[in-house]
């Protein structure tokens, strides 16, 4: 231990007092001084990641030091629009798009612009939110019963003249009339 105190600090190199001491890697640090080099998180022992004299909380670490590319660095199963920037990478320069001068372009890119239009709010479906159901795009949101309100998916769905219903509300509407049919259970209805 040098004269006039503890070990010197990993990051201000002041001395480092047994009272405010967190060691890693060998070296001493001041409790307040221990954070991430990027997002200047506070690190304990379970959150840090050492790279040459330099710490990082683990999440920085990764995107600094770990595999790139699609799948990689985002957690959770999300895709980050980070380029690395704040952690001295530098970014891939991209070629702008250039459209297909294809004069073949299929059915779906010549509907509206290139994009499908919901029948029940005439919006915009992009395809991220599309489902497909009844012969047309629909936006999750709108894909429920024209009477009921009630969510459909592709297999619990019946349509009729462009409009989507769930196969309760399709039946008690559009299928048949009469002794035994349209109660369920095998009740007989009676109508006046």
């Amino acid at each position: 231990m040098p004269l006039g105190g503890g070990n010197k600090c990993g990051c201000c190199q002041k001395p480092v007092y047994f009272a405010e001491e967190v060691q890693c890697e060998g070296k001493s640090w001041h409790k307040s001084c221990f954070l991430c080099m990027v997002c200047k998180k506070n690190l304990d022992s379970t959150t840090v990641a050492v790279h040459v004299d330099e710490i990082y909380c683990k999440s920085c670490y990764g995107k600094k030091y770990g595999p790139k590319g699609y799948g990689y660095g985002g957690g959770a199963g999300t895709l980050s629009m980070d380029t690395g920037e704040g952690l001295g990478i530098k970014p891939e320069v991209q070629t702008p798009h250039r459209p297909t001068n294809n004069p073949n372009a299929s059915k779906f890119a010549q509907k509206a612009g290139g994009s499908d239009v919901c029948p029940r709010c005439g919006k915009t479906v992009y395809a991220a939110e599309k489902v497909i159901g009844g012969g047309n795009s629909w936006h999750k949101s709108c894909f429920r019963c024209a009477k009921c309100g009630k969510g459909l998916e592709s297999t619990t769905l019946a349509d009729r003249d462009g409009e989507i219903y769930c196969k309760g509300c399709y039946a008690k509407n559009f299928g048949p009339k009469g002794f035994g049919f349209g109660q369920g259970a095998g009740a007989l209805a009676h109508s006046q």
